[in-house]
């Protein structure tokens, strides 16, 4: 009888490989070397070769602290590959973890080595500022405010903006936080969907918009994503200075809560909190800045229940979304006004660290308020009737 082996399985190293080409990309635009991250691309793409040198150059304005790859699959056929990946970065100062954009890499297998031949955002994501154009940096003395086709002082005016809001939301939240804030401004409407990875008209008329990651429920307290609040430059540019004040100082709220909201936060609560600390000490008429309930309070119709997650939808019924947004507002007044503002921060993080939406609140209620979501809710009805048909 004679033996023999058979040859083992050549095992599939392409992953590797892929990861090794990023971690170079990734490596050289840490050092501001644009022949290292040019040496990822197809040496054949001409044109891509010369967006990725326009995005390297855009790139090396950004005050970036760390840059890496992380690759989620590949799919291999051939000397060609499709790779899923995580791009993780962060802004030197500001950002307290990495921002996280999904990319979709297509590479080609050339002589051993893998190399990208196209780039593009991958399930959810959106494009990147830097692909965008020139970035231009305004350095103010709580924010970073970072442009592309917009005139400096343009900037520079944003950037005292946002260094005003953060003391207020300083002051409005307790002081636990980062007390910094990343805004973005892109060139147009256009350019900011494109940011966000959705329609353009989603966002028409609204000024200004917070993207980050919640807190898992029953982790609130934990690590603080990096927000970018980003800009519509065509909906801001409308605004008078106070305007100006409330949206940043709204958004910037949604920035210092991040780490205490979570799944288990309702958007009246976290919504509301962000307009209470936008017109906190403003001294603004309740009758003028929550025009559509005031409607409904002068035509006898108050709401019956708090506002839904569904009734801050963008794109349907404008009037519903303003009683939407000011429903909150009030009710989160109304916690401060009644039970004290530092109760209501008690509040706020008492939900978002709740394991479930469902008993989150009630709990909260309880414990935090002494009263159930029934008695709040009628005494809310009540409050938004004395506080809105003066």
């Amino acid at each position: 009888m004679t033996g023999g082996c058979a040859d083992a399985p050549r095992r599939d190293t392409t992953g590797r490989q892929v990861q090794r080409t990023l971690d170079a990309r990734a490596a050289a635009v840490l050092r501001h070397d644009e022949a290292g991250y040019l040496a990822a691309l197809d040496p054949s793409a001409r044109q891509l070769k010369a967006a990725g040198r326009a995005e390297f150059a855009n790139l090396t304005e950004m005050p970036l602290s760390s840059w890496e790859y992380l690759l989620t699959g590949v799919r291999r056929a051939g000397d060609r590959a499709v790779a899923d990946a995580e791009l993780r970065y962060r802004l030197d100062g500001y950002d307290p973890s990495p921002v996280t954009a999904a990319r979709r890499l297509e590479l080609a297998e050339r002589n051993g080595r893998w190399y990208i031949t196209a780039d593009r955002p991958g399930r959810g994501g959106g494009q990147q500022l830097w692909q965008q154009g020139d970035v231009e940096v305004v350095r103010g003395t709580h924010s970073l405010v970072l442009g592309v086709g917009q005139e400096p002082a343009r900037l520079r005016r944003i950037a005292a903006d946002a260094d005003r809001a953060v003391p207020a939301v300083t002051a409005a939240w307790g002081g636990a936080w980062a007390g910094r804030v990343v805004v973005v401004v892109p060139a147009s409407l256009d350019a900011m969907g494109r940011l966000l990875g959705a329609p353009a008209e989603e966002y028409r008329g609204v000024a200004a918009v917070t993207t980050g990651s919640a807190a898992a429920p029953g982790r609130g307290g934990g690590p603080a994503s990096a927000d970018r609040v980003t800009v519509n430059p065509e909906a801001y540019g409308l605004l008078g200075e106070l305007g100006r004040r409330v949206v940043l100082t709204h958004e910037t709220a949604h920035v210092a809560t991040r780490a205490h909201t979570s799944a288990a936060t309702p958007l009246w609560l976290s919504e509301g909190f962000a307009d209470w600390a936008a017109y906190r000490g403003s001294g603004q008429d309740p009758r003028r800045t929550a025009p559509e309930l005031r409607r409904s309070v002068v035509r006898g119709d108050l709401p019956t229940a708090l506002p839904a997650d569904a009734d801050f939808r963008f794109g349907g019924d404008s009037r519903a979304l303003g009683r939407a947004y000011e429903g909150g507002w009030l009710a989160c007044e109304l916690i401060a006004d009644r039970w004290g503002e530092e109760r209501l921060r008690a509040f706020y993080r008492t939900v978002g660290a709740a394991g479930a939406r469902e008993a989150a609140v009630e709990s909260a209620f309880d414990k935090v308020l002494g009263t159930s979501p029934e008695r709040f809710t009628a005494d809310w009805r009540e409050y938004v009737g004395e506080r809105l048909a003066r």
